[in-house]
């Protein structure tokens, strides 16, 4: 009897990120623990720690895959603020859970630095290339408006039937047009 192969990590951790984001969408991030993970995939918790260090880390990859995702959706789309806007807004809503890791959870993951993942950074530059500006101050007051708009509608905090208004809205006031 000859011995197994070794797994290929890569897809160990494929394997592992995806089933977390599954569990995550269905149940919300406290479901999420290594121990219940393992017990999904019919493995040992050893198994996902030599995938993973630990749950931060998991989670950490999991939004690095949504940054990626969302990077993907900007970039599907027409280089103007308002397709690129909606793009966003529909990934936040479609995944809210995936966007809770990107955003609400803690992170390890460097921000705005010189170690910025590539994923973040291309995320960003789909942000960008549409409000463009001196040191990506600009972009980065659209990304906050829109995290603040996407973060409020998955709270329930905002009126129902008044997206469109705001998208409207917030695009006016970031590009100028129409406020006269």
């Amino acid at each position: 009897m000859s011995p197994r192969p070794a797994p290929d990590l890569d897809t160990r951790r494929d394997q592992v990120a995806r089933a977390a984001r599954e569990l995550a969408e269905a149940e919300g991030w406290p479901a999420v623990t290594m121990r219940r993970l393992a017990g999904e995939l019919g493995v040992t918790q050893p198994v996902l720690y030599s995938a993973f260090a630990g749950r931060q880390a998991l989670v950490d990859a999991v939004a690095l895959d949504g940054f990626a995702e969302v990077a993907a959706a900007l970039e599907a789309v027409e280089a103007v603020p308002v397709a690129r806007m909606r793009a966003y807004l529909d990934f936040a809503a479609a995944h809210p859970r995936v966007y809770e890791a990107m955003f609400s959870l803690p992170s390890g993951l460097a921000f705005a630095a010189e170690g910025t993942p590539a994923p973040l950074r291309r995320a960003f530059a789909g942000i960008s290339e549409v409000f463009p500006g001196e040191a990506g101050t600009r972009a980065e007051v659209a990304w906050s408006t829109l995290h603040g708009l996407a973060t409020l509608a998955a709270g329930g905090r905002l009126r129902a039937g008044e997206a469109a208004a705001r998208l409207d809205l917030a695009h006016r006031l970031l590009t100028g047009e129409g406020t006269g």
